[in-house]
């Protein structure tokens, strides 16, 4: 399995923490450059921001179209019918992500996983499960995937990581309502979830970034 491709914002010093953040279905990383230049960090030291690209592979949804997608999207019921192989190989590959940097000398401790849509979907599956406790994880209009799995499958590690969820009410791709649903089975196996959602589509906000820097420096405090 071949690792993956990354953009890198590096500060140029060690890091006093790493961001990674896993881009939504047809995008790649460079979609979060503008956010991880304008985020506020700097009370917590220099931070590296780790931006991967996901594999290209055919899109069942899309007629077939071959773009860049953590895993296969068989159809609109995003629960009865999950791409558990692509969900798997992509948790392998970013679990490679994050012991590569723990490898360049960032703690676990000091890494916060983060995710768009499909990167939200695969940072709450990939963190979760992942053995070594992180700083934190962030999910951006996604939702949790293989959810009955989850409380037999997370880490003990990653038991009580800290969780934010941000959430459009008007989302049509993936509706708030499942995005609750998420929020309800994280928060029933006792994770730390702290939840906003805003007047926004499929999309982030301002409001959201803000929020979600909030986090970030108390997290990594």
């Amino acid at each position: 399995m071949k690792p993956l491709q990354s953009y890198e914002l590096d500060p140029g010093v060690t890091p006093a923490a790493t961001v990674i953040v896993l881009h939504g279905l047809g995008a790649d990383g460079t979609d979060f450059l503008p956010m991880a230049d304008e985020m506020d960090l700097s009370a917590i030291g220099p931070v590296r921001w780790v931006l991967p690209r996901a594999p290209v592979r055919p899109v069942t949804i899309n007629r077939g179209m071959a773009m860049r997608a953590w895993y296969d999207i068989l159809g609109t019921d995003l629960v009865r019918r999950e791409d558990e192989a692509g969900l798997r190989e992509s948790t392998a590959l970013v679990h490679g992500l994050l012991r590569r940097e723990m490898a360049r000398g960032v703690p676990a401790s000091r890494i916060v996983l983060a995710g768009f849509s499909q990167g939200s979907a695969i940072t709450l599956l990939a963190g979760l499960r992942f053995g070594e406790r992180l700083a934190g994880l962030a999910g951006l209009s996604g939702y949790l995937p293989l959810a009955d799995r989850t409380g037999a499958e997370r880490d003990a590690a990653n038991a009580a990581v800290p969780i934010f969820l941000g959430h459009g009410r008007q989302d049509g791709v993936v509706p708030l309502a499942r995005g609750q649903q998420s929020r309800d089975a994280l928060l029933a196996l006792d994770c730390a979830v702290e939840w906003h959602d805003y007047p926004m589509e499929h999309s982030v906000s301002l409001e959201e970034m803000r929020d979600l820097q909030r986090w970030l420096l108390r997290v990594l405090a």
